[in-house]
């Protein structure tokens, strides 16, 4: 009920944004009002944005990209990966984590992902709805790698990942699009921005569905094999108002859904949410930037034997709840500092609800709850002090992280007690510090360096939730630890003629305790606390455009190691699992004429290895994407899109020979209005 009373509350308060816009309109004309600027976003970024390693993608980028998902936009930046090379459509969501500087190693994000200033990870499993963010709705995304600070730092282990909504000069009255591939899966989106007065409203959906591909290989597939069927659909009401000259009101309600199944006939997955928040943002000389949000997610799974191909589990619900807000201030202290005072906090509860089943019987053997609560409270204070060509920056955050109620309770059919776990309450307070420095060495050269420090907590999926990929079992640990990040960065931006950008970065990073799932026994693994990982590497991006051609390139290559000893002594030296060595894109563009847009996307990740004892290898892939808009009448474009062209073998997963395989070569075709 107390969940239901906040999403109205939050709808209402959208719907109060139409007459406060329409407060000017109404004013007498010849009454002298101050010019009233709303965009729709969060204060301008700190200075310092430019001391960390930060690549910015335009609108441009964002909504021509060849899969028409945003994991592929991100794709684009070095560094940037996800858990599995899997996308949106044939994965299942629970591995949707992503991270940043092949720091990865398990499905939980270690990267901080923000949609206008809320953190949008699942509250339970810390993965990232992928399919509820239309790229089309975006108007640039921000990504900054190495350990984070200020608000919501405690999430930004190995970088922060903004997106941002696209406000009515990017987008027009309206956008819509609709496409269908050689397989008949269809997609269509639609974005509606109507100016209310100085503010304006933004309503927004898309839906996604198809029969999906296979992903199990040709010579493994049995009568009981699936293709990676998908039907997802998303939603989202946005409203800017003035509350005065130099004050805006921000308001969301969003609500998606996603159904998948993978593999199997009825390994089916359920995803679903609804999410509202409310942003203050103040431009005057104390600016300020208030916001409350509130998320109900959900998940359900169902896993399917890989002898019997019947049910053996059923992840009924995973019902949790996401609250936070944050509170930063800008004051106007002294001449050539920015200084920035805050504080956020962040709960998430829920609780797994699944019965094992006999693959024989088809009766439930267990029926199992776990769940608890994790929250932190962060307080923050950063100055960036500006002398002539440099740029100093500093930054100290504290917080108060808690895990609160775990619980892990195991009964058969009758109500007797199998196995239980209560687990002890704990809270701790944690420091942490980011410090770097800008030189303007001259007129096309920045010279940077930074040192930082940061935190995760674990999720309540690592901490209560076992689970299956069939036959291995992966135990959880409600004794984890919390992360902790240290590293350094050196780099460089140089633009050698008007045309050209190059910017390099040389890291070194380690994480102390990081979480893993580490084989302690043939199909058995438990998520734990590593003593570290180490990644050094190096990051290269290059922008250049000649007229009508652009080129856009990436490059990271990182050397990450476990440091493993007592129990995770076969792991030291190893490399984390599901992390490359080396990663590369390539983008060419070309703008012939008005309307005309066509480009090429060259891609490829280097092998890596399925688990942590580096006994499945997950080849090299190299990749060739295409896309093509022409113009047909007015606003309206023929869209051609083309992904995996050379049809290229994916391989996503390898358990003990077991695999499965990644989006083969897939055409389509389509319209466009307003784009």
């Amino acid at each position: 009920m107390h969940l239901a009373f906040r999403l109205s509350a939050c709808a209402l308060a959208l719907a109060l944004t139409a007459p406060l816009a329409a407060q000017d309109a109404d004013a007498p004309p010849d009454e002298a009002k101050p010019e009233i600027i709303v965009t729709g976003r969060g204060l301008e970024p700190a200075l310092s944005t430019g001391i960390y390693a930060t690549t910015t993608i335009d609108r441009d980028a964002i909504v021509t990209a060849p899969s028409g998902r945003i994991e592929d936009v991100l794709r684009n930046v070095a560094g940037f990966q996800q858990f599995r090379r899997s996308d949106s459509r044939s994965s299942n969501p629970s591995a949707q984590g992503v991270t940043l500087r092949a720091l990865g190693g398990n499905a939980t994000s270690r990267a901080l992902v923000l949609l206008d200033g809320v953190p949008i990870a699942d509250p339970f499993f810390g993965y990232i709805p992928l399919s509820s963010i239309p790229p089309e709705t975006l108007g640039a995304v921000r990504v900054t790698r190495g350990g984070g600070s200020g608000p919501f730092g405690a999430g930004a282990l190995a970088g922060t990942i903004e997106l941002e909504s696209a406000d009515p000069g990017q987008t027009g009255p309206l956008l819509a699009s609709a496409a269908i591939n050689q397989r008949e899966e269809t997609e269509a989106s639609g974005v509606l921005t109507q100016r209310l007065g100085a503010g304006f409203a933004v309503a927004s959906g898309r839906w996604d569905r198809g029969r999906g591909f296979f992903t199990t290989p040709a010579d493994q597939r049995v009568p009981a094999s699936a293709r990676a069927g998908f039907d997802s659909w998303s939603a989202a009401v946005r409203g800017v108002a003035p509350l005065a000259p130099d004050i805006e009101l921000q308001a969301r309600v969003a609500a998606f859904r996603d159904t998948r199944t993978l593999r199997f006939e009825g390994a089916d997955s359920l995803s679903e949410g609804q999410e509202a928040s409310l942003r203050i943002v103040g431009r005057g000389p104390w600016q300020f930037d208030a916001l409350a949000y509130v998320q109900a997610r959900d998940f359900g799974n169902v896993v399917i034997s890989s002898s019997r191909f019947t049910p053996v589990l059923d992840q009924r619900r995973t019902p949790s709840t996401g609250t936070g807000g944050k509170f930063e201030l800008r004051p106007p202290i002294a001449e050539g500092h920015d200084v920035r005072i805050g504080v956020d906090w962040r709960r998430a509860e829920g609780e797994l609800q699944e019965d094992a089943i006999s693959a024989l019987s088809g009766s439930i053997t267990e029926r199992r709850r776990a769940g608890g609560a994790t929250a932190d409270l962060g307080i923050f204070i950063e100055d960036d002090w500006q002398i002539g060509p440099l740029i100093i920056n500093g930054g100290l955050r504290a917080d108060r992280s808690s895990v609160t109620g775990g619980f892990y309770r195991a009964r058969d059919p009758d109500g007797a007690v199998v196995s239980e776990l209560i687990a002890p309450d704990r809270s701790d307070w944690a420091l942490s510090w980011r410090a770097g420095a800008l030189f303007y060495a001259t007129r096309r050269l920045d010279l940077r360096a930074a040192a930082y420090t940061g935190l995760r907590l674990p999720t309540l999926n690592e901490l209560y939730r076992p689970f299956v990929v069939f036959p291995v079992v992966t135990e959880a640990n409600a004794a984890l630890a919390n992360e902790r990040l240290r590293g350094f960065e050196v780099g460089f931006d140089w633009q050698p003629v008007n045309a050209i950008v190059l910017s390099l970065t040389a890291f070194d990073n380690r994480v102390k305790d990081a979480i893993a799932n580490v084989t302690i026994a043939p199909n058995l693994r438990q998520r734990r606390n590593l003593p570290a990982i180490a990644a050094q590497g190096v990051e290269a991006s290059v922008a250049a455009k000649f007229g009508q051609v652009s080129l856009d390139g990436s490059l990271a290559w990182t050397d990450a190691k476990v440091e493993g000893e007592g129990d995770s002594r076969a792991l030291d030296g190893k490399r984390p699992s599901q992390t490359p060595a080396f990663s590369a894109s390539l983008t060419l563009g070309w703008r012939p004429a008005e309307g005309w847009q066509l480009a090429g996307v060259l891609r490829h990740v280097s092998a890596q290895f399925e688990d942590d004892l580096e006994t499945y290898v997950l080849p090299a892939a190299t990749t060739l994407d295409a896309f093509l808009a022409a113009p047909l009448a007015g606003k309206l474009s023929l869209v051609l899109r083309g992904e995996n062209l050379t049809g290229e073998t994916i391989v996503t997963r390898n358990q003990g020979g077991s695999i499965d395989l990644g989006v083969p070569r897939t055409l389509w075709l389509g319209v466009r209005y307003g784009f």
